[in-house]
Parts: C-alpha cells; sequence; structure tokens
C-alpha cells in the first residue's frame, strides 16, 4: 500500500513508518518544515508538506494514497478545545477524500479516558462530544464505505527516539518531579495507567491497515495496569529526588493541568487487539525503561 501519514516525524511516526516500510508498504509523511521533511525522507519515505491547519491539502495528501494514518495532534493543553477542532476538521477532511473507496483511514486516540475506573475493552465507546474526539469523527465515516478505525494508545506510551526519551503523560510527571524537586503520587498511589513501548505500539497501526475491521477500536496496551506509585518510586531512584504522597487537595497545585488524570484509575485490555490482530509485546516494560532511560 502507498500510506499516507500525518505526524511521521513524530515520536510514533519515526516508529510506525519503519515499520511499514520493512514490511512492504510506501509511505507519504506529512512535514511541516524542512527539517520534518528531511526526517521523513531519511527514513526511506516521500516527504509531502502540509499540516493540520491545511485540511484541504491533507485531503489532497489522502486522495493520493491507499490508505491514511493520522497521528498529528497539537498537545498544548492550554488550547486543547481548539486542537481538538483543528484536529476534527483534517479527520472530515481526508475522510472525504477516501469516501467510497473503502480504503483504510486510521486515526490516534487514547485508552485514557475510554472507562476511567475499570479495566478499558476495545469495545467501550470513546465520548462523541469533547475536546477530542478524532474516533467519531473518523467513524462517522464507515456508512460512507471507508474503512475508519482507531489505535488507542496508552497513556504511558514511552520508549527513546532521535529527541530522547519520551513517555506520554508520563513525561509531564517526569517534568513535574525535575520542577518541584520531588517525585509524587496522590493518596496510596494504587491508581493505574496502562502502558506499551512505542516500538511494541507501533505495528498495531499496520495491522489495522493491512486487516483491521472499519468501525473497530484496537488498544496496543502491553501492561493492562501500572500504578502511579511504582512509577513516581522508578522515577525518584532513576532522577535522585525524593517520593511523596499527596492528598487529593494539592494534585492541582503541584501537577496543574495533569491533576485530572494522576489520581485517575484507567487501566486497559488489549485482548481483542491480540486475538483479532495477531499482535504481541516484547520491549521493555515502563518500569524497566524508567529505570534505564537517559534522561
Amino acid at each position: 500500500m502507498r500510506v499516507f501519514v500525518t505526524g511521521a516525524s513524530g515520536f510514533m511516526g519515526s516508529a510506525i513508518i519503519p515499520d511499514l516500510i520493512a514490511h512492504g508498504h510506501s509511505v507519504v509523511g506529512v512535514g511541516r518544515n524542512d527539517a520534518s521533511a528531511a526526517e521523513i525522507e531519511a527514513m526511506g519515505a516521500e516527504a509531502f508538506r502540509g499540516s493540520l491547519e491545511d485540511p484541504e491539502g491533507l485531503a489532497r495528501g489522502a486522495a493520493g494514497a491507499d490508505g491514511v494514518i493520522h497521528l498529528a495532534f497539537n498537545h498544548d493543553f492550554s488550547r486543547f478545545a481548539e486542537n481538538g477542532q483543528t484536529d476534527k476538521r483534517a479527520i472530515e477532511a481526508m475522510g472525504e477524500a477516501l469516501a467510497g473507496t473503502a480504503k483504510p483511514l486510521i486515526v490516534t486516540s487514547g485508552t485514557a479516558l475510554i472507562a476511567p475506573g475499570k479495566v478499558a475493552t476495545e469495545d467501550d465507546e470513546a465520548m462523541a462530544t469533547g475536546p477530542r474526539i478524532s474516533e467519531a469523527a473518523a467513524k462517522a465515516f464507515v456508512t460512507r464505505d471507508v474503512r475508519a478505525m482507531a489505535v488507542r494508545l496508552p497513556p504511558s506510551t514511552h520508549g527513546t527516539s532521535k529527541r530522547g526519551f519520551r513517555a506520554g503523560l508520563t513525561s509531564w510527571l517526569i517534568d513535574t518531579a525535575r520542577e518541584k524537586g520531588v517525585s509524587a503520587y496522590v493518596g496510596d498511589g494504587a491508581n493505574r495507567w496502562s502502558a506499551s513501548h512505542r516500538l511494541d505500539a507501533a505495528p498495531v497501526y499496520r495491522l489495522a491497515l493491512e486487516k483491521g475491521r472499519a468501525g473497530r477500536s484496537y488498544h496496543p496496551i502491553a501492561e493492562e495496569g501500572v500504578s502511579l506509585r511504582a512509577t513516581a518510586e522508578a522515577l525518584g531512584e532513576t532522577l535522585g529526588l525524593p517520593v511523596k504522597s499527596l492528598p487529593a487537595e494539592a494534585a492541582v497545585e503541584h501537577f496543574g493541568f495533569l491533576a485530572m488524570f494522576v489520581g485517575a484509575d484507567v487501566p486497559a485490555s488489549s485482548a481483542l487487539t491480540r486475538a483479532e490482530l495477531g499482535w504481541t509485546a516484547s520491549r521493555p516494560g515502563l518500569i524497566e525503561d524508567l529505570k534505564t532511560a537517559d534522561y
């Protein structure tokens, strides 16, 4: 397949593109500038100049492809609602370009807010309203003969890329620990976040592209749930910082926007993804990665 990939030079794009090429696909990757284009071409893909702010351009790129993997998103949480609408417009433009073709359109979502308080599964529905509604925007095209799907990344999607070590929402825990001089968690820290190494998560996009079902969501979850206390303790050990429990009422002051997630219990399962796509995970777990990462 000729695959059109947004966010091509990013944390996940730089893992997904080599996997696609290694399995016989050709890739057209979207880059915003010369530096991104050079990184895309260095991976063996064709560079396409574009951005989320140019949905018409993305539509042209999608129209010339056999399938689309949409990774790009602006993670400036001070403009989350606005960025969600920009993302929606981009998805709708690419969906329109694929309408009537039965071609795959894979968008990116997350497991963190799918089913708080229980183990989220692929059968749980994402919110159809809210700041980020990538799943609903894409799956609306299923009735228009687009094989639309979502890959839901765990809150702790971790690993090292050219830009260094990152770990999804856990990266903000790292930044906060450095800034505050303490690695903290809320209450007893027994609440869990699901996790996966980015190199384990990347093939799920390809497998969905090749054989995923229209309207389905897939979970590249290697670890169903890692407690926030264990995560904070690993960070404290690696960064040489004390580890501390905070009361819930102190979470907003300490963690800022991240407070809405830090006390949340959001484990997730990948049983259906493993069974349906034949996917397995083999890379280091979150705690091992945190203890060995070069910060």
